[in-house]
């Protein structure tokens, strides 16, 4: 009587071809371009709203008004610049670090208005602002999402190589022609 080998997660990833440094970049590489695309969609959907931006950020009543409007223009384009860093992966640890920092600014804004009993939403992928009052506010759902985005990123930061990034062939040193 023969018996079959046992279909083991790691014979399964074997027979894939994916051990070793093959797997160490896969989940990398998943995180960077999931990131990226994250970063790049809010960014885009936030651009083409200046004015809503603007309402968004005055609504959690955090920043002095002085930096509401600065604050408000530059988020989109610090989005759109941080993902279009992950997609190509050029300096991944950084834009890692800076997407782990502007993470826990958003769970910390969320949470002030939450705790304030700010009655808002994030603007997280479009203009935010004031809800009526009997709107619902997804605080609990936010701060969950930002969280698990945070430990990508912070798994990002420890982990950064990864498959298609600009960063992997700089890394290599320049072969000379004998």
């Amino acid at each position: 009587m023969t018996s079959t080998p046992a279909r083991t997660p790691n014979r399964m990833l074997a027979q894939a071809g994916l051990t070793g440094p093959r797997l160490a970049r896969v989940g990398p590489t998943v995180l960077r371009f999931g990131l990226a695309a994250l970063w790049l969609a809010a960014g885009i959907l936030k651009i083409g709203d200046p004015q809503g931006m603007v309402h968004s950020v005055r609504a959690f009543r955090i920043l002095p008004e002085s930096l509401v409007h600065p604050v408000a223009y530059a988020v989109p384009f610090v989005e759109i610049a941080l993902g279009l860093l992950l997609l190509v992966g050029l300096a991944v640890r950084v834009g890692a670090v800076v997407s782990a920092l502007l993470l826990a600014v958003y769970i910390a804004a969320i949470a002030s208005a939450a705790a304030r009993g700010l009655h808002i939403e994030c603007g997280c992928f479009s203009a935010g602002g004031n809800l009526t009052a009997d709107a619902p506010t997804h605080y609990a759902e936010e701060i969950i999402r930002d969280s698990l985005l945070l430990l990508a990123s912070g798994l990002l930061v420890r982990w950064p190589a990864s498959a298609f990034a600009i960063d992997r062939l700089l890394d290599r040193p320049f072969q000379e022609n004998p």
